[in-house]
This record gives C-alpha cells, structure tokens and sequence, in this order.
C-alpha cells in the first residue's frame, strides 16, 4: 500500500547519513519530556539560539503527544525521533508504527492534538507521511545557524525490551550534551538527590569522554531501561576490550580515586556482536 501524504513544505530528503541522532522510547506520555530535553541538548550543542531551542522543544512535543494519544490505541509501542542537518536547517522525523493516518475526525472530540497549526507556525515546513496500519511520520524543519553534524538511514527500529529507551548519536561531541539530559530526566524520576544525580551525571559525562574511540562504526549506541528507583545503562555494542577501557577511563590519578565507584553497579557483558558496559544506578535506600 502506498503511503498518503499531507505537505507544507519540501519533502523529506532521500539521502540521510550515518550521523543521525535517533531516540527510540516507548509511546508514553512521561516518555516525551526525556524526548524534549535530549533533542534540546542536541539544539544547544549546535549552537542553536535560545528561541530556536524553544520553537524547537515545542514542535517536538507535539508530534510525540500525538504518538501517545493516537498511536498505539493504549499498547506499548515505539516512538522514534531522528534529527539531521539539511541545507542550514534540522530536520526532525517523529516516527510512529501505530495505526497511521486518519483523516476523519470525531466532532465530539475537541482536537487532533497533534498541533498542526502550531507545528506550522513554529518550523519552516512539515511534511506528514502515513497509511492506516503502516504508522505515521511527522517531518518538521527549523533553522540551523552553526555548524551542523548530520543522520542516518531510515528503518524499523530495534525495539527488542518493552519499557527500554534506545540512544543513537554519532560518536563525539555530540554524546555528551544528549545523553547527559536523558540521564538526568531518568534521575529525576527515580527522585534521586540532587547529590545522586550529580553522581548520575558524572558517570555519564565519563562515558560520553572516553567512548568515541570505542563504538563500533563511529555510532554511540546506549539503551536506559527503568527499575524501581533505579535505572540501568547499557552501553555497545563495542569493540573487544573497550568495556574495561571504559572502566579504567573513568579512573582520576590525582585523587587516586574512580568514578566507578559512584555506580552500584558496573560490568562488561559479552554478545555476540560485541561488548557492552553496563551501569546501574539506584537511589540509595533510607
């Protein structure tokens, strides 16, 4: 079945890289702030200005809200979320693979709420792409004033763990500032202190430091599932040996000290294509 198009603008590009960034969560509505702040961070990495950062923030949420009211019809199921520079602009897709389009509205229900007007007041263009039962693409632009890093091919995502959050960045500058709000959002539903979440970040910042060398095709893949009070990182695949590189990157000579030791626990799984670090972080208990 060929998909349906709604358009206000260009239509997406064909040629999309490998230095996307790609957010994988599940369609939850407290999903879509962990959404918001990690593509803010990307925003503000780029050097984005402040009301750009805004405009962009609130585009976002619109298209995932959409996603979690529509989608799923109240199952669990992927929303994904992939940026790319694209002719000095970002280029947001808000991917869902629900029921689709439906043109048809209730007239007893008071919106959409996909916020389409808003959606186009705030970006240069958008592009709305879907077929009943073959999900829904939301494709929004703004305007890009820094350098831009770039995305990646389009596809199924791998969502193997129901309730797991799914990162890709390119490996470099751009792990730290997307990761780190991730991990802070996730924090701060565990409710941890703010001393906890300082440690929260800590470990992460040492990971977003020490990692680029060690992903496999220069892609940054991290996964964050939720435990009570707690949440757990998996970091890989990587290559053979990089998890204890990891580890012994987080070590600080001068206080002859590691950051490991902020994590309750840490370890170095083997798979089968390829390492992964993984990191637990609990709220202490009273």
């Amino acid at each position: 079945m060929g998909l349906a198009k709604a358009s206000a603008g260009d239509g997406i590009a064909e040629g999309i890289d490998e230095t996307s960034v790609q957010l994988t969560v599940p369609a939850r509505a407290e999903n879509v702030a962990v959404v918001r702040h990690a593509f803010a961070g990307l925003a503000a990495a780029m050097e984005m200005d402040p009301e750009t950062i805004a405009d962009l923030k609130t585009i976002v949420t619109e298209a995932c809200m959409n996603v979690v009211v529509h989608a799923y019809e109240g199952k669990d199921g992927p929303l994904e979320v992939r940026a790319w520079p694209e002719d000095n602009k970002l280029v947001i897709a808000v991917r869902d693979y629900g029921t689709g389009v439906r043109p048809l509205v209730d007239p007893r229900r008071e919106s959409l709420r996909l916020g389409l007007p808003l959606i186009a007041a705030l970006s240069e263009s958008f592009e709305i792409s879907g077929a009943p039962g073959h999900g829904t693409e939301v494709t929004m632009r703004v305007p890009l004033t820094a350098n831009g890093k770039t995305p990646d091919e389009e596809g199924t995502p791998a969502f193997a763990t129901v309730g797991e959050t799914q990162l890709r960045v390119p490996a470099g500058d751009l792990v730290a500032p997307v990761l780190s709000r991730v991990v802070a959002m996730y924090a701060a539903r565990a409710d941890f202190s703010v001393d906890r979440l300082s440690d929260a970040i800590l470990l992460s910042d040492a990971i977003s430091a020490n990692g680029p060398d060690e992903f496999l095709d220069g892609t940054a893949r991290i996964a964050i599932a939720e435990e009570e009070g707690a949440f757990v990182v998996r970091v890989g695949p990587l290559e053979a040996g990089a998890g204890q590189r990891l580890i012994e990157g987080m070590k600080i000579p001068e206080l002859d000290a590691s950051l490991e030791g902020l994590a309750d626990e840490i370890r170095v799984e083997e798979a089968e294509d390829g390492e992964r670090l993984v990191m637990k972080v609990a709220n202490p208990t009273p």
